[in-house]
C-alpha cells in the first residue's frame, strides 16, 4: 500500500561496488512513479508538480501529466543523476479538458532522495468535496542505468522514427527494367556455372528423393517383437536373414543400431475431430451423383480449387462430455492458435473415439498413394499433430520377403490374400497401439482395394479411432507409366531383379490383378482425389467429413500436387542491425547486404532464366524488399506472414542487453525456444501458425518461388520440407547469403545449397 523502491538498504558489498562504479561512470537513475485506483474518475487526470529537477515549478498549470498504463494504473518515468537534489513534489488531479479547478493530494510534500522515498509510505488522498475522497496507491521504483544503455535506447528510438526506404512500393510489383546504379557491379557478377557455389547440405536435411518413400515409414513393431523379418533391404541398411520355414530372422546387431525406439510422450495428446463442419472453398457447381448417398463431384478447374460436402454428411456431433477427463488432459498438440483452440474444443465436446483419426489410403498401385501419405504426414507433424505413417508394403516385405511375383497378388490366390490380410492386420494393430500411447493421426498406407478388406479395418478400429478413407484415382496414362517406372527403379520389391523390362512386366501383371478385384470406396467417411496429382485441374469428392482436423486435411489435399518445381529459400542481405547484433527492427541493408542483393539477382536470372512463371515472395520489412529490388522480370509479392518473429519489448535489443536487463526472460527463452513467447511478441509456435497459408500456397504453386525472408521464418519453412521435429526448429542453421533450393516432385523432396558470399 505505500511507496516501493528498488534500493535495498541491506544490499551486498557487490551491489554497493556496482553502484559506486555507476556513479563514477556517470550512471543515472531511472525513476518510475505509479498511481493506482480502480474507481477512477474518467475526467480527472493524475499529474505531478514540484521542485527541480523534475518540474521546477509549483504552478499547477505546468504540472506533468501521467500516462495511462492500464485501466487502473497511471505512470510517469524520468531520469535523474544519482546525486540529484532532493525532489520535493506532490500529486494532483486535473480536469481532462481545462486547467481548473485542480485537486491537490492532502498531507505533506513527498521527498525523493537517491531514488528512495523519505518518510512513511502513504496513500495519495484527494478530497473532491465534503463527502467524497479518492485514494490512490503509490508505487515508486528507481533503477540505475548506464549512460551507454540510455544512448543505445535513444539511438534505437531515433532509428525507428526514420521513414522506411521502401514506402510507396506496392504489395505486388514487377521490375520491367534493370535497376540503376552499377557500383560493385563487377563484384556482384557470378561464375557462369552455378555449381561453383554449391555447398554441402546438412546430413539430416530435406533430401528424401534418394530413398524409396515407403522405407521412411514406421518400423513394424509387431514384427520386431516376434523376430520375423524379410531379406536384405539395401536402401535403409537393415539386414534380414530368411529361416527354413520361409519367414525370416533378424540380424540383431543391425537392428539395434537402426531401429526406432518409440517412447510415448505424455505431453502430446491426440486431438479428435472438432465440431466444425467441412466448408466449401470458393464457388462450386453440382455435378453428377454416383448414388443418392454419395458426395458430389466438383470440377477443380483452374485457379482456386473447389470442393463440396456430401448432402448425406452429418452436421455437428452431439456426443461427449463437456468436461475433460484425465486422458484428455494429458494429451495436447505442441501447437498454438487455431490448432490449440480446436484441440481444446474437440477434447471437451468430441466423442472419445474421434480423438484419434486413421487416414486409410485406397487405390491401385502407382497412383501416388505413398507420396500423398508422406506429404500429409509431414504437414500434420509440422502443425503440431502427433502423426505416423504405416506402410503395409513394408510389413509384407519384412514378413514374406521381397521376391514375391505377381501371382502373390492375384485375387483368386487364397494363400496370397490371407498373407496380405495378415500383414494389414499387424500394421493396423501397431497403429491402434500407438494411438493408445498418445498418437493422434495414423496414415494407413496400402491398396485396401476391396470392400472386405476395408470392413476388416473398420471393425478393428471400432470404438478406438475415426476412420477416413482417402482414395486416389488417376486416369492419366502418362502419369501412371511414369509412376510404374519409378516404382521399378526404387521399390525393394525389384531391387534383386536384374532385368528391368522383366520387372516392368511383372509389375504390370500385378497391377492387372488388382484392377480385376478393385472396388471403389462407397462406405463410411471418405475423400476421393481424382486426377489431382498433376496440379492441372482434377476433382475431389468429400463424404461425411466434419471436424477441424479432417477439414484441414481436406483443405491441404485440395491444394497439393506432385508437379516438380524448385523453391528457393534465402535470408535477406545483411542488415545494419545484423552488424550491430540487434534483433528485430526494420533497418536497411549494410554494404555487404547490398552486394548480396545484386549477387542474388544475378543468381535468380541464371537459375530461373527458362522459368518465366516464377515469382518472388518477401516480407513487408524493408531489408527483404531491398534484397529483392535488383531482381527484374518476375512479380514480387509482399507477405505480412513472412515477417520476422515479433520480439515484442525486446525488439532492437542485443541478446547481451536482454541477458543483462531481463535475465528471467533470457533464461526462459534459453530453456524452451520453441514455446517461449517474447513479452508482447511471438513464439516459434505462433510463427508456424501464421505460416500455414504460406505452406498451402507453396504446395499449390506450379511454378518456382523465391522466398526472401528472415531466420526464424525460414527455419519454420525449412522444417516443413525437411520433416524436422518441432523442437529442432529454433536450432536449424539458416546462414546469411546462402540459398537453399528445395525441389518438390514425385521423387520426394530434394535439397541443394548455394553460398554466394561469406
Amino acid at each position: 500500500m505505500g511507496a516501493a523502491s528498488s534500493k535495498n538498504p541491506d544490499s551486498s558489498n557487490g551491489n554497493d561496488e556496482r553502484e559506486e562504479n555507476l556513479d563514477h561512470a556517470g550512471g543515472q537513475l531511472y525513476v518510475s512513479l505509479k498511481m493506482e485506483n480502480y474507481k477512477l474518475k474518467g475526467e480527472l487526470i493524475p499529474h505531478v508538480y514540484g521542485s527541480v529537477p523534475l518540474v521546477g515549478s509549483w504552478d499547477s498549470s505546468k504540472a506533468l501529466a501521467m500516462e495511462r498504463e492500464s485501466t487502473s494504473m497511471w505512470e510517469l518515468s524520468f531520469v535523474v543523476p544519482p546525486n540529484h537534489e532532493t525532489l520535493d513534489f506532490k500529486f494532483l488531479l486535473k480536469p481532462k479538458y481545462n486547467n481548473t479547478p485542480c485537486v491537490v493530494e492532502e498531507g505533506p510534500n513527498r521527498l525523493l532522495t537517491g531514488g528512495t522515498l523519505q518518510g512513511d509510505a502513504r496513500l495519495a488522498l484527494f478530497r473532491l468535496n465534503d463527502d467524497e475522497v479518492l485514494d490512490y496507491r503509490v508505487f515508486i521504483k528507481a533503477d540505475r542505468v548506464s549512460p551507454f544503455d540510455l544512448a543505445a535506447s535513444w539511438r534505437a528510438y531515433q532509428e525507428n522514427l526514420q521513414p522506411s526506404t521502401v514506402r510507396g512500393i506496392p504489395d505486388v510489383s514487377i521490375n520491367a527494367a534493370p535497376a540503376t546504379g552499377l557500383e560493385n557491379g563487377l563484384a556482384a557478377t557470378l561464375e557462369l556455372d552455378l555449381e561453383h557455389y554449391v555447398v554441402p547440405a546438412p546430413s539430416s536435411g530435406a533430401n528424401s528423393g534418394v530413398t524409396y518413400a515407403a522405407n521412411k515409414t514406421e518400423t513394424p513393431r509387431s514384427l520386431t517383437r516376434s523376430g520375423v523379418f524379410s531379406s536384405f533391404d539395401a536402401v535403409n541398411g537393415s539386414s534380414y536373414v530368411t529361416n527354413n520355414s520361409g519367414s525370416v530372422t533378424v540380424d540383431q546387431a543391425v537392428i539395434g543400431k537402426d531401429m526406432e525406439v518409440m517412447i510415448p510422450d505424455s505431453s502430446r495428446i491426440p486431438v479428435s475431430p472438432g465440431m466444425i463442419e467441412s466448408k466449401s472453398v470458393g464457388t462450386f457447381t453440382s455435378m453428377q451423383k454416383q448414388d443418392s448417398h454419395r458426395g458430389l463431384f466438383v470440377d477443380r478447374g483452374v485457379g482456386s480449387p473447389r470442393l463440396v460436402k456430401s448432402a448425406s454428411s452429418t452436421s455437428f456431433s452431439t456426443g461427449g462430455e463437456l468436461k475433460m477427463d484425465s486422458e484428455a488432459k494429458k494429451v495436447m498438440p505442441a501447437a498454438a492458435g487455431a490448432v490449440a483452440a480446436a484441440a481444446v474444443a474437440d477434447q471437451m465436446l468430441g466423442p472419445k473415439e474421434d480423438r484419434q483419426v486413421a487416414i486409410v489410403l485406397v487405390g491401385l498401385p502407382a497412383r501416388g498413394k505413398t507420396f500423398t501419405a508422406a506429404k500429409l504426414t509431414r504437414y500434420l507433424r509440422w502443425l503440431g499433430h502427433e502423426t505416423k505413417h504405416f506402410n503395409v508394403g513394408k510389413y509384407r516385405r519384412l514378413k514374406h520377403g521381397t521376391n514375391q511375383s505377381a501371382d502373390f497378388f492375384r485375387g483368386d490366390n487364397p494363400e496370397g490374400i490371407e498373407a496380405r490380410n495378415e500383414v494389414a492386420a499387424l500394421a493396423m494393430e501397431d497403429m491402434l497401439s500407438w494411438m493408445q500411447e498418445g498418437g493422434q493421426v495414423g496414415i494407413f498406407d496400402a491398396t485396401n482395394s476391396t470392400r472386405k478388406r476395408r470392413n476388416m479395418l473398420m471393425k478393428m478400429a471400432e470404438g478406438k479411432c475415426k476412420i477416413i478413407f482417402l482414395e486416389t484415382i488417376c486416369n492419366d496414362a502418362a502419369i501412371i507409366e511414369r509412376n510404374i517406372r519409378l516404382k521399378i527403379q526404387q521399390s525393394p520389391d525389384y531391387a534383386e531383379v536384374a532385368d528391368y523390362e522383366a520387372g516392368l512386366q511383372d509389375f504390370k501383371i500385378r497391377l492387372a490383378n488388382y484392377e480385376r478385384v478393385y472396388e471403389p470406396v462407397e462406405e463410411g467417411s471418405y475423400i476421393k482425389m481424382i486426377d489431382m496429382v498433376s496440379g492441372h485441374g482434377g476433382q475431389i469428392q468429400v463424404n461425411n467429413i466434419s471436424g477441424y482436423l479432417p477439414g484441414r486435411i481436406v483443405f491441404f489435399l485440395v491444394n497439393t500436387h506432385l508437379t516438380p518445381r524448385p523453391i528457393l529459400l534465402t535470408r535477406h542481405g545483411e542488415s545494419r542491425d545484423n552488424v550491430r547484433g540487434r534483433i528485430g527492427g526494420d533497418t536497411a541493408l549494410s554494404e555487404s547486404g547490398e552486394l548480396y542483393a545484386k549477387k542474388l539477382a544475378n543468381f535468380v536470372e541464371k537459375r530461373l532464366k527458362s522459368e518465366r512463371t516464377a515469382s518472388i515472395w518477401t516480407s513487408t520489412l524493408q531489408r527483404t524488399i531491398l534484397t529483392a529490388s535488383p531482381i527484374i522480370g518476375f512479380p514480387k509479392i509482399q507477405w505480412r506472414a513472412l515477417d520476422e518473429i515479433n520480439a515484442g519489448v525486446c525488439d532492437g535489443m542485443t541478446y547481451e542487453e536482454i541477458k543483462k536487463n531481463m535475465p528471467d526472460e533470457y533464461e526462459s527463452r534459453k530453456k524452451d525456444k520453441l514455446r517461449y513467447r517474447y513479452p508482447r511478441g511471438e513464439s516459434y509456435l505462433d510463427v508456424i501458425q501464421r505460416l500455414e497459408p504460406v505452406i498451402i500456397e507453396l504446395e499449390r504453386q506450379r511454378g518456382p518461388v523465391v522466398v526472401i525472408s528472415h531466420q526464424a521464418v525460414l527455419r519454420a519453412l525449412y522444417a516443413y520440407f525437411a520433416d524436422k521435429p518441432l523442437n529442432e526448429i529454433p536450432h536449424i542453421a539458416v546462414p546469411l547469403h546462402t540459398i537453399i533450393e528445395i525441389k518438390m516432385g514425385v521423387r520426394g523432396v530434394q535439397e541443394k545449397r548455394y553460398k554466394l558470399m561469406d
